[in-house]
């Protein structure tokens, strides 16, 4: 395996390894009870830790298109709930989330960086470097 693939995989396990310990500080260390739409983004971002780091360990970098796919569907809505929180217009016709608004903000840093912001940053690494793997893999071919 080439070593930008592998140090790739390496990244993107890294980083869905930070944001799965960053949700559960949030969550469980912080007492923030997360709404339906966190609750999505994790189920789309705690397997990607599982799935790259054993692709990590078997050297599989013919990984990248499924940690791509878990990447836009994540990030996709990460996107919907940023604009939730931040965008007026969607903000007020938010549909109900269950027992936490999908509109709350436990964290507004800058003013902008809100946990799904986070969430948001995490899955754009991780299908970014995910692209960069499979036109590395074509090129060596």
């Amino acid at each position: 395996m080439q070593k930008r693939l592998e140090n790739s995989l390496i990244l993107i396990w890294t980083v869905a390894f930070v944001a799965t310990l960053g949700s559960l500080y949030f969550s469980e260390v912080r007492g923030y009870e997360p709404c339906t739409l966190c609750w999505y983004q994790r189920i789309l971002m705690y397997p990607i830790v599982l799935i790259s780091g054993v692709a990590l360990f078997q050297k599989n970098v013919r990984i990248a298109s499924t940690l791509a796919v878990f990447s836009i569907v994540g990030g996709s809505i990460s996107l919907y709930h940023y604009g939730l929180q931040k965008i007026t217009f969607l903000s007020e016709s938010a549909p109900v989330c269950g027992n936490v608004s999908c509109t709350g903000q436990y964290i507004n840093y800058l003013g902008f960086i809100t946990i799904p912001f986070l969430a948001l940053t995490a899955f754009l690494i991780i299908l970014i470097t995910s692209l960069f793997m499979m036109k590395w893999q074509k090129e060596s071919k």
